[in-house]
Formats: C-alpha cells, structure tokens, sequence
C-alpha cells in the first residue's frame, strides 16, 4: 500500500480549519500533517513537516496565502499548493497561479470535492472549480488581442460579456457560466450600451458581430434561454 499523501491545511478561520481538517482525515489516503493559522506559520511548518500538499487560504492577516504560496514553492518545488478560498475574481485567480499554486477551488466545494481535489494535485493535476475553468479556457482560448482593437474602451470582464451576448446568450446564462450575480450581469450590459453608444441590446450584439464576436450562426439580439 502507497504511504498515504501528507497535507497541511492553512486558514485563519479555526472552525472551517477544524471541518477541512476533520475531512482530510477522515480520508484512507490522506495524513494530516498540520494546520497553520496565517501564512507566515505556514511557510515554517511546510519547510519543517514536508507536506505533500498545502490546502491554502488567500486572506490571512499576517501573510497573504499568494505570498505564502510563493516562498514554498520557492523553498520545495515539489510542494503542490491547492489554493481554497472565498475570492473567485481573475487577479486572485492568477495571482495564485503566478505564485505557483497547481489548483484553485472556492470554499463552496463540498468536502469529497476537496479530497478529490488534494488527491489530483498531489499527482500534478491542475484542479479549478468548474466556474473558474471556463473563464480561463475563455481567456487562453479567445483571440483576446483583436477584440481589444476593436472595444478598448469594454473592459475585460466587458468584453467577456459582450462576446457571450454576441453567441445570443441571455443574462441568467452568462451569470451561470461567468459565475457573477444576475445583477452584476445587468450592469455590465447597461455600461456595454453606454460605452459602444448604442440604444440597446441588438445594436450592440450586432457591433460585436461585425467585430467578429461570437457565434456567427447565431441570431443577432437573440438573448438565448
């Protein structure tokens, strides 16, 4: 039988640090190896105990879980950091990527997914919470340099947006898929037919078209289920 893989689990929060760590122990193949409250606790403790996986926080108060994650990649590259957290935005995101964590969940995740998640990682698997994958395949996978040549006045998250209404999907839609509020949606359409200065929803979808976002078969202004 393989030794089972060593974790440490690093949050400022005692009870959710006691419910993940109640939770990794109770795996067959998983040892607890310690818990850390803050990062700076955390860079001692992995280059002392040599965990296998660090289950990271990012809002600590002493150290922040990005720099944490920095300085034990630094010390032991064969450490995976799997990042846990409550910030699902894109500079989070690939601050802790930069930073070398190899996945990144949200602290929704139920607990079988997070075993899961400390197993794949200990073999070198990425590991994202399935919101934050599709961004990132959106981001590495959409030719992101032209669209900026043809709205830079749409910010990113804008343009995200706009290219989805473009493929005639409607606001509850790209709320699923961008993981944000409907509200948040809302206002990011309102700021699109501000900044494109148009009247409404079509005109814009029919700008985006022409800029060469979206699905091409798709129907200009139609907002999709």
């Amino acid at each position: 039988m393989p030794p089972a893989l060593r974790a440490l689990v690093v949050d400022d929060h005692p009870l959710f640090r006691y419910g993940l760590a109640a939770a990794l122990g109770a795996a067959n193949d998983l040892e607890l190896v310690g818990e850390a409250a803050g990062g700076t606790a955390a860079v001692e403790l992995a280059a002392r105990l040599h965990p296998d996986v660090v289950v990271m926080d990012l809002n600590m108060p002493d150290l922040g879980g990005v720099e944490a994650t920095r300085r034990i990649v630094a010390h032991d590259p064969t450490v995976r950091v799997l990042v846990l957290t409550m910030f699902d935005d894109d500079d989070s995101v690939f601050a802790a990527m930069r930073a070398g964590a190899l996945g990144y969940l949200l602290k929704a995740a139920r607990p079988q997914q997070i075993v899961r998640a400390v197993r794949a990682v200990a073999e070198g698997e990425a590991i994202f919470s399935p919101g934050i994958a599709v961004r990132l395949l959106a981001y590495f996978g959409a030719p992101a340099k032209s669209e900026v040549e043809a709205f830079p006045e749409l910010t990113v998250r804008e343009r995200e947006v706009l290219r989805l209404m473009a493929d005639g999907r409607g606001n509850a839609v790209i709320a699923r898929i961008l993981v944000l509020s409907p509200k948040t949606v809302r206002n990011h359409v309102s700021n699109i037919l501000r900044k494109l200065h148009v009247a409404d929803r079509a005109q814009a979808v029919s700008r985006a078209k022409r800029a060469g976002l979206g699905d091409e078969s798709g129907q200009v202004g139609t907002p999709g289920p």
